[in-house]
């Protein structure tokens, strides 16, 4: 197996794929903003289902001290070698906070095994299986794996007494102006804990700025659960609410409207090819009236 890190990205390539014999296989470890990773696999399924299965895991979780935690906002990406466009990406952008007890997260069914071994379909070329793992955002609690100096891990910055990654700056500053009384009633005090309310937030914000169509109702459901989740600790929502129930609203029309736009062009494929048939019963008619219409000669009488 080859393994290649750079930046934010580590890329695995599993090598001769289709004849390994192992039920679970693990990548080299990688570093990722100062956090040493691993992947995980799943190269014949799981027990739910027959797909590949792909995890994020953190690695040698034993060295780390009591306590620790980590957010990680990342994606996992199934390579098509033949072109790009037909990559697949495990869901939406993963955000997950690691700890003792939830070592690792990601999918369990990346892509469909089938189509995963399916000749000349790009994604098991010569033997290889490619895939990618991006970090993007990252928040440790407790100590790096490696030196801090070396690390490209930002430090949190307060914001209305929320610890919030750099990135996420501009988007609690915008919050609490928009709706200056949302966390009024806001009873953790716990920094860490605060820390990820805010994080849930502003990925449920992130959430419904898709496009209705790329949101699954497992999305949806989840979403409702985590607005839930937040007003429990007395956060005000309302409004949060309000824009779910609108991409809720939007995702039914959109699915609708998509139904009634397959069944059109149904229809109009069917009175095509109806015209056609008509436009060659016509011309068949027409040339049978032209032959027909013809006079009657001196010679044809006689």
């Amino acid at each position: 197996m080859e393994s290649e890190e750079v930046d934010n990205k580590f890329t695995w390539v599993i090598k001769n794929f289709s004849t390994l014999q192992y039920d679970k296989i693990y990548s080299d470890p990688f570093v990722i903003g100062g956090c040493k990773w691993h992947l995980l696999a799943y190269p014949k399924g799981n027990k739910f289902n027959n797909s590949l299965s792909l995890y994020l895991v953190v690695d040698d979780a034993r060295a780390l001290p009591c306590g620790w935690r980590r957010y990680a906002q990342f994606s996992l990406t199934i390579i098509n070698q033949l072109t790009d466009k037909l990559s697949q990406r495990g869901g939406t952008e993963k955000q997950n906070w690691f700890n003792q007890r939830n070592l690792g997260s990601g999918f369990t069914s990346m892509i469909p095994l089938p189509n995963l071994h399916a000749k000349n379909a790009g994604y098991l070329v010569n033997g290889e299986v490619k895939i990618v793992v991006e970090i993007n955002d990252l928040e440790v609690i407790g100590k790096l794996d490696v030196s801090e100096e070396t690390s490209p891990v930002k430090e949190s910055i307060d914001v209305n007494g929320f610890q919030v990654l750099p990135s996420q700056v501009e988007s609690v500053k915008c919050i609490f102006e928009r709706h200056p009384d949302f966390a009024s009633k806001f009873r953790p005090k716990n920094r860490h804990l605060k820390s990820t309310y805010m994080t849930v937030l502003l990925g449920l914000i992130k959430t419904l700025c898709q496009l209705p169509e790329e949101l699954t109702d497992d999305d949806l459901d989840e979403a409702s659960v985590a607005v839930s989740y937040v007003e429990n600790g007395g956060l005000r929502l309302d409004w949060l609410e309000k824009k779910l129930a609108e991409v809720k609203a939007k995702k039914k029309k959109v699915e609708t409207g998509k139904a009634r736009l397959q069944r059109a062009e149904e229809e109009l494929q069917k009175l095509n090819q109806k015209c056609l048939e008509l436009k060659a019963f016509l011309e068949k008619e027409n040339a049978d009236v032209s032959e027909a219409n013809v006079p009657l000669s001196f010679e044809d009488v006689v």
